[in-house]
């Protein structure tokens, strides 16, 4: 038997869906319907102070609730 890790958010509504992504903040399994991408920006400089963000981010997966805390609006 293959046990397979299903999406948080779909098991709260007593559905059954398998997970394509883990969310990186709080670690939550996701399926396609429930996982949002986001570009993290990428930050060039040393200290004291980032000299320019970089034009291209750093993808990641989120789920809503997390992914409007990094970036408000994101995952609507």
């Amino acid at each position: 038997m293959i046990a397979m890790l299903r999406c948080f958010e779909c098991a709260r509504n007593e559905t059954v869906e398998e997970s394509v992504a883990i969310c990186i903040m709080c670690g939550k399994g996701l399926c396609m319907g429930h996982a949002h991408r986001i570009d993290l920006p990428i930050w060039e400089g040393g200290y004291p102070a980032p000299v320019r963000i970089l034009k291209k981010g750093l993808p990641r997966f989120v789920c809503s609730d997390c992914g409007n805390i990094l970036l408000p609006g994101s995952c609507e």
